[in-house]
């Protein structure tokens, strides 16, 4: 099991291989992925609402998103790291994007990161990026820090000039040299259109089958999701709830702890 890294991306789609993407936000969450031969790891602003609790990912804060990649970074042997830019980390200035993206590599440990939108309007952005030497992810459809222009967590791409855009723009990131595109909330044949397109992957998140690879938010797949495209592989939430309900009845009723819990 060798180390996955940004080029080998275009090499699997060519192989035809699928990759599969998977996020985590701490140390031991990332080990438990990487040892399990995910592709990569992907430290998403998504832990703004995953584990945090809040309502959206526009208030993630590099300094926050920094103290989860370096937690990820140290775990992670075999897997790509691929660190979120948060917003406004991005957009004010191409010399902060660059700045906030070496940051995320040099402090972090981050092996690449990912942005969302259009290389109409971060063209300038990813090019300055790459040419320091970090290999970028765009990301399309629904991107979560443009949910308020979006009026919601809305599919994307089911108008015709929609549709469009999207193929429009991750062409263009691909041409720009982005080593993989996630596409998010588009209609499957749209995915389908792009992904038959790029040279470099696509990775889907409720995008259908036809993309190069998938990415799902770890704690979706737990027992947590309440997405349509998400699919619960083991219900890890309520396995959990049954563990603390039995313990908080141990401690009550004086079972636990028993004599063999005790030191000698």
């Amino acid at each position: 099991m060798g180390k996955i890294t940004a080029p080998c991306f275009r090499e699997r789609k060519l192989d035809g291989d699928r990759l599969a993407l998977l996020t985590a936000y701490d140390y031991p969450s990332a080990k438990v992925l990487d040892a399990c031969d995910v592709d990569a790891i992907l430290v998403g602003d998504s832990c703004a609402m995953a584990v945090m609790g809040r309502q959206d990912t526009l208030s993630m804060t590099m300094d926050e998103m920094l103290h989860h990649v370096r937690m990820v970074s140290a775990a992670t042997e075999h897997a790509l790291v691929i660190a979120d830019m948060p917003f406004l980390s991005y957009q004010i200035s191409v010399e902060e994007a660059v700045r906030n993206a070496g940051r995320l590599v040099a402090e972090g440990g981050a092996e690449a990161v990912k942005l969302e939108g259009p290389p109409s309007i971060f063209g300038d952005t990813i090019r300055a990026i790459l040419d320091i030497g970090i290999p970028v992810m765009g990301h399309l459809g629904l991107t979560p820090q443009s949910i308020h222009q979006f009026g919601g967590f809305k599919v994307q791409g089911k108008k015709p000039e929609q549709r469009e855009q999207i193929l429009e723009a991750a062409m263009g990131l691909d041409e720009l040299g982005c080593f993989g595109v996630v596409l998010e909330c588009v209609p499957a044949d749209l995915a389908a259109d792009v992904t038959a397109r790029l040279s470099c992957p696509t990775i889907g998140i409720g995008a259908g089958h036809a993309c190069d690879g998938q990415i799902l938010v770890m704690h979706d797949i737990l027992g947590w999701g309440f997405t349509r495209f998400t699919k619960t592989y083991v219900d890890v939430k309520a396995a959990m709830e049954k563990a603390f309900k039995d313990y908080v009845h141990d401690v009550r009723s004086g079972a636990f702890p028993a004599e063999e819990h005790a030191y000698k």
